[in-house]
């Protein structure tokens, strides 16, 4: 049975998931230690808020794993889907005993919110507390809401801006306050650029699905703007990511290690090829590990290549 859980809890969605952790942290915790009395900087591998914070992400990742699980799995939307097999429809796990998972995982990751919370804030800035709390809060309704009730939105075509909201300007914007206590306006920059290419891995997931989606009325963006629109929709993610991350870059210019993050961009500019070329949408399964594992990788080379 654990195995069919650690199956839905698709831990290959993991890296894409804590990639805007890496890049707030890796900037904030510069900044904390630029600012401080401190004289040797603590790297992110000594820092209690970061694995905190990708602990927190991850619990956030599996939950809303879960919830999609369940929710298509009740509407019949997994029957004939391609790529992995989700547990719920397949019969591995039955809806009542994923219900009790995702209110196990709403739980544990509420738990390890609150420490992270209190590590970064203490009981100094009671307001930032309550402020991230209810960030929490909706991160968790969020994960639920996108495929679970009659107005999932998942199912309405609103996935790509959650996505874009949660996975990138959250992520990125939101740890790096917990270590800055403060937002400078071009943090939000590489929150675009990973907020981008996390609705890029999005796109190619509803573009391998859409005949499936449009049978069972699951109306993404894809179904909705069409095979072609889609296609060009998905290269303007990848090329207004990597313009937000040089923008950034120019504008916190030092070295030109800055630009280590354009070996990122390779796999990605190969994968706009794959799909500009792509008839049979089942072959984009692949696809979707490439890109985002190629956000992984952006996330770590930006972030080395800011503090080098």
């Amino acid at each position: 049975m654990l195995k069919n859980y650690i199956k839905a809890a698709r831990l290959r969605t993991l890296p894409l998931s804590v990639s805007g952790i890496i890049v707030g942290s890796f900037l904030g915790n510069q900044v904390f230690y630029d600012n401080s009395l401190i004289n040797q900087k603590a790297t992110l591998l000594f820092s209690p808020i970061f694995w905190l914070a990708i602990l927190t992400t991850i619990g956030f990742q599996v939950l809303s794993n879960f919830a999609n699980d369940y929710g298509d799995g009740i509407k019949g939307s997994d029957k004939n889907r391609q790529g992995e097999a989700r547990m719920v429809s397949s019969g591995a796990i039955t809806p009542k005993q994923m219900k009790f998972a995702m209110i196990v995982t709403t739980v544990i990751t509420l738990i390890v919110a609150l420490f992270l919370i209190y590590t970064a804030f203490g009981k100094e800035d009671f307001g930032y507390s309550v402020l991230f709390f209810l960030l929490g809060i909706a991160s968790i309704a969020a994960a639920i809401k996108y495929t679970v009730g009659n107005s999932a939105y998942g199912y309405s075509g609103f996935g790509d801006v959650f996505v874009f909201l949660f996975f990138g300007l959250l992520s990125v914007v939101g740890s790096y306050f917990l270590y800055t206590k403060y937002i400078h306006v071009t943090i939000f920059l590489p929150g675009f650029s990973i907020g981008l290419l996390s609705v890029a891995v999005l796109n190619l997931n509803n573009m391998r699905d859409q005949i499936e989606d449009k049978k069972n009325s699951k109306n993404t963006l894809v179904v909705k703007l069409g095979s072609q629109k889609a296609k060009v929709y998905h290269f303007l993610l990848i090329i207004f990511a990597l313009i937000f991350a040089l923008l950034y870059s120019v504008l916190h210019y030092k070295s030109p290690i800055q630009f280590i993050y354009l070996i990122a961009f390779i796999p990605l500019f190969k994968n706009m090829i794959v799909v500009a070329k792509n008839i049979i949408f089942s072959e984009l399964d692949s696809e979707l590990k490439k890109v985002a594992l190629s956000t992984f990788l952006f996330a770590v080379f930006f972030g080395i290549g800011q503090i080098l």
